[in-house]
């Protein structure tokens, strides 16, 4: 993950039908996007102003605690399907009332004379609201006993945002406005038994959590009682949306229950202060090193660009929009592209915060907002075309917290002071990025990441593909087609990763919990009943005196998963058309690897190559539909034709199917992202060129075209062309 940002790949298909972006979520968006720019120009204004007695700029971390106090009270379980009359409604005891919120905050301000404007994410837990559990009094219309017992799992107690803030100061006094995407709310599973029971008198509620967009707006007052301390106290309103959760008994007789989750907060809070300049202190007992980055200045010591920072704060916001017209297709099936034409727009929004610990230890947050939809919800191709945004699609914002790790670096050159006159410089400064904090470290070293990331932060990396929010679009071009890495539905997953670098190779190796079931939204809780095992060893080069890199990649999916000849044979056996991966899940491992390269062909201009393939007797664990693939290209940046910010790439890709997989296809089966209801075979092609325009290096608008030939490996539908178009603003 040094010096470069991976975006990874969801490797779940949209939910429900797709729809444009609603004017919510296309404000929400300009908001961002100006909110970064304003971030970008605040250093240079920050210069011309007078300081403050307290300067409220930089990064704090803090805790709260308060009381929650909800706006609805008590429950109704409505009788819709077969009941007929409101009659047979239910009503349970009280199940909201006000209850203690406690929790963590962090943050960062920047400041204008005495304007202070800024961000902030929370986490914290909110008791109050409990599932009814219990035996209650029932309608009269029931002619059985009187009573009805309803068994309800916990409900998810927590609440947390992103948030701007807005404040204005009087030295140590700061007075603020805060409002942003919040998260929560979910209910747990439950179960409704009427009467004295029997099979038609139980009635099951799966997990529920609503759709809509979820907020939070209030206002606060700050005191800062010491150079780095402050105390808060902060009122917020809460909205977690209107959550409906459906009870049915499976034989035509449901009951369904809605309740606004609302809450008025009143907490109050204290925080450390980081403060706009602040390094670790005393000496740091490096060789000399050769300064591959460049200091942000968050953080760290703008008279030393070299000195360690103690916070790193980044932040980005990407926008794509994509569109295909018309295209050739004998027929459309349940994940295709609608052969008629679609435009989608979807965007992703990130702040990346560290903080480092102890030498070498740091620990890393990334709270990220994602609204729309990828093109056709995400369905169509097995080699994606939009790997920028997220897969679950949302009309409306919604938060997620996509990582927290702890990383340590471990020095290997026992802090020698010397240089080696074989090796060259024996240290080298860390670039201060997204999920990195600058600092002088070991070119030989250990690093361990413990904690929820991507697969992708770490393994099979490439300089010039592997990026979707900064270049190629595409699944092909941005991981090995065949790597079926563990992830959520966003691409995320727990695991621990130990990379061990030396000066001209590094191995790494990692174990990383698979989803519970293929292609789901939550990851495995119990350690090691599903997981994934991945190695890699890298070595590094030069080729006609030009910098390269070959990576080895091989990994083993160890879980539930459907070997496809079975579920052929069960659908056979029991006239089960079309065929469903659920119907022969069992204890099987799935192996695969790869090759990637990267070769400088001079300055500015450079090769990549990926090679894979894996065991495609089995199903899609948590990535996309390919069991072969071999894709290819080049990326040249703008220096060549003295346009420093600007990148032009373009890349190609063959990929295919075991012959099982094309005869599950064939008989009409879905996967992740392709099912046309039919199939005749032919690999899928895939061909992408971008222009990338910089508006400086932080700011960028990129075209994209893509031509998929025999999309989702079908000669039956297509070619079709895909435009595109990526606004990016990152600071």
């Amino acid at each position: 993950m040094q010096g470069e940002r991976y975006h990874p790949r969801s490797s779940a298909a949209g939910i429900g039908l797709t729809a444009p972006q609603s004017p919510v979520a296309c404000v929400f968006s300009v908001v961002l996007l100006g909110f970064a720019l304003c971030a970008l120009s605040s250093r240079a204004q920050a210069a011309d102003a007078t300081p403050p007695v307290f300067n409220w700029a930089g990064m704090y971390i803090g805790a709260s605690l308060g009381g929650g106090f909800p706006l609805h009270r008590g429950e109704r379980l409505q009788a819709t399907s077969g009941f007929g009359s409101p009659a047979f409604d239910l009503y349970p005891d009280s199940v909201t009332r006000p209850g203690v919120t406690v929790g963590a905050q962090a943050g960062y301000n920047w400041q204008r004379g005495s304007w202070v404007w800024g961000f902030e994410t929370d986490l914290s837990l909110l008791d109050g609201r409990r599932g009814p559990t219990g035996a209650y009094l029932a309608s009269p219309a029931y002619l059985g006993p009187p009573v009805f017992t309803l068994v309800s799992n916990s409900s998810a107690n927590f609440f947390a945002s992103i948030r701007g803030r807005v404040g204005y100061a009087w030295d140590r006094s700061l007075l603020y406005l805060t409002g942003g995407v919040a998260a929560g709310g979910a209910r747990g599973p439950a179960t409704l038994t009427l009467g004295a029971g029997g099979s038609d008198a139980i009635f099951s509620a799966p997990w529920s959590q609503s759709s809509r967009m979820k907020y939070a707006i209030g206002a606060g007052f700050e005191y800062a009682f010491a150079d780095n301390w402050s105390a808060r106290a902060e009122y917020l309103f809460l909205n977690q949306s209107l959550n409906t959760q459906v009870f049915d008994n499976g034989a035509g007789y449901a009951y369904a229950s809605r309740m606004r989750n609302e809450n008025h907060l009143l907490r109050f809070g204290l925080n450390y202060h980081f403060g706009a300049k602040s390094e670790i202190s005393g000496e740091l007992h490096y060789g000399q090193h050769t300064h591959n980055g460049q200091n942000s200045g968050d953080g760290g010591n703008d008279d030393d660009p070299d000195a360690p920072e103690r916070y790193s704060v980044h932040a980005q916001t990407t926008n794509v929009v994509q569109a295909y017209p018309r295209f050739r297709a004998l027929y459309d099936g349940p994940n295709s592209f609608p052969s008629g034409g679609k435009a989608n727009v979807g965007s992703t929004t990130n702040l990346f915060l560290g903080l480092r610990l102890w030498d070498g230890g740091a620990v890393y947050l990334n709270p990220e907002i994602d609204a729309g939809y990828g093109l056709a919800n995400s369905v169509g191709a097995a080699s994606y075309v939009n790997a920028a945004v997220a897969k679950v699609g949302r009309a409306a914002p919604y938060m997620r917290f996509q990582r927290y790790f702890l990383r340590q670096i471990i020095g290997l050159n026992g802090g020698e002071q010397q240089r080696d006159p074989d090796v060259g410089a024996r240290s080298e400064v860390l670039e201060s990025t997204q999920n990195q904090i600058s600092g002088k470290v070991d070119k030989n070293r250990i690093v361990l990441t413990l904690g929820k990331f991507a697969v992708g932060d770490v393994f099979d990396d490439n300089v010039y593909a592997h990026d979707p929010t900064t270049g190629f679009l595409n699944f092909a071009f941005n991981t090995m087609g065949a790597f079926d890495y563990a992830a959520d539905a966003w691409g995320y997953t727990y695991g621990l990763a130990v990379e061990w670098k030396q000066d001209w190779w590094t191995a790494r190796g990692g174990v990383f919990q698979l989803p519970t079931v293929p292609n789901g939204q939550e990851i495995e809780p119990q350690i090691f009943r599903q997981f994934m095992g991945v190695v890699e060893l890298e070595a590094r080069y030069e080729l006609f005196s030009q910098p390269g890199a070959i990576k080895f990649l091989a990994y083993g999916d160890n879980g539930y998963i459907s070997k496809i000849d079975d579920v052929i044979r069960y659908a056979y056996l029991a006239g089960d058309f079309p065929p469903r991966f659920d119907t022969a899940r069992g204890r099987a491992v799935k192996t695969g690897g790869g090759i990637n390269i990267k070769q400088q062909l001079m300055p500015n201009l450079g090769f990549f190559l990926r090679a894979s393939m894996a065991d495609g007797r089995y199903e899609t664990v948590a990535y996309t539909d390919v069991d072969r693939q071999l894709s290819m290209g080049v990326v040249a940046a703008g220096a060549l034709w003295g346009r420093d910010d600007d990148e032009i790439g373009v890349a190609g890709a063959l990929g295919g199917l075991h012959g099982d997989r094309v005869r599950y296809f064939g008989l009409g089966g879905t996967s992740v992202y392709i099912g046309d209801g039919a199939l005749s075979y032919g690999g899928e092609k895939n061909m992408e060129a971008y222009y990338k325009i910089g508006f400086g290096k932080n700011m960028d608008a990129t075209f994209d075209y893509q031509l998929l030939v025999n999309p989702a490996h079908n000669s039956a539908r297509g070619p079709i062309n895909v435009f595109g178009l990526r606004l990016r603003a990152a600071f």
